[in-house]
């Protein structure tokens, strides 16, 4: 295939904010997870698919499967959809208790909403 150009599980772009290695990224439709550390106007590798352990928003109990948000305005992932951008789906059952802040998700490269 001659137009065939990659896999598309990542993606390299031009670092708008400085961003740090494993920080979540949005990036107009796009989200990902950085796969290097960037300044502003470095190259930034974007990893689009994959399973995360990721900051959630606490006392959300999550199932597997239930679509899951990326909330700018905290920077955390969460399942309310609201104006949020949906970025993927539990993997992982967690429990709602103020102190349960991490959340396994599956990545679905664009974000959508």
């Amino acid at each position: 295939m001659k137009n065939f150009i990659g896999v598309g599980n990542r993606v390299t772009l031009t670092a708008t904010s400085a961003v740090t290695s494993g920080q979540p990224v949005l990036f107009a439709s796009l989200f990902g997870i950085a796969e290097n550390a960037a300044a502003i106007g470095d190259p930034l590798v974007l990893v689009l698919n994959g399973i995360f352990d990721l900051t959630k928003t606490a006392s959300q109990a999550w199932t597997v499967g239930q679509l899951i948000y990326w909330d700018v305005a905290t920077s955390r992932v969460t399942s309310t959809v609201a104006t949020n951008k949906l970025i993927g789906v539990a993997v992982l059952a967690v429990g709602g208790g103020a102190g349960e802040t991490t959340g396994r998700v599956r990545l679905t490269a664009a974000s959508a909403n």
